[in-house]
């Protein structure tokens, strides 16, 4: 019945980011296809995270999650991100990256930002994670990797 829509939103290219967080010891990461600004006095963001998704049970004990902005070159990273899941690879030991007040931050994306998680609630079968950007880095200007881009990516688990 609603198959319409499904093949609608198929056709639009909204941005491919990856969000990473920690939590003590565990870490996690995965590619986000439903994100957004949402708010413009306070600057908010909000990231949608999969419930069947690794990342999304360590995402909602984190206080702080990391939103990188992925453009053309950064296709690989999100091939990994997108494609392995968490459940059975360290995702974060196959690429560079940095410790930002405990947050893996992947190196070299297009830019990324810090979010302080000011509310979560359920959307569907994905759960919203309102950010207040805190500190980030636009490393050059971006060339978007949108869905169209990486549709054809395998997700590490099936919606």
């Amino acid at each position: 019945m609603t198959q319409f829509f499904h093949d609608l939103m198929g056709d639009l290219d909204g941005p491919m980011i990856i969000v990473t967080c920690a939590v003590g010891d565990e870490r996690s990461g995965c590619l986000v296809g439903f994100s957004g600004q949402c708010s413009i006095d306070p600057p908010l963001y909000v990231v949608c995270i999969s419930r069947e998704n690794h990342t999304h049970r360590v995402a909602t004990r984190a206080d702080v999650l990391a939103v990188h902005v992925l453009d053309q070159a950064d296709a690989p990273l999100a091939e990994v991100f997108g494609h392995l899941t968490g459940d059975d690879t360290d995702k974060l030991a196959l690429v560079d990256w940095s410790d930002v007040d405990g947050v893996p931050v992947l190196d070299g994306t297009a830019g990324w930002f810090l979010g302080q998680v000011v509310d979560r609630f359920l959307m569907g079968d994905h759960t919203a994670h309102v950010l207040a950007p805190m500190t980030g880095e636009r490393r050059r200007p971006v060339v978007q990797l949108g869905f169209q881009d990486v549709k054809d990516v395998e997700p590490g688990h099936q919606p």
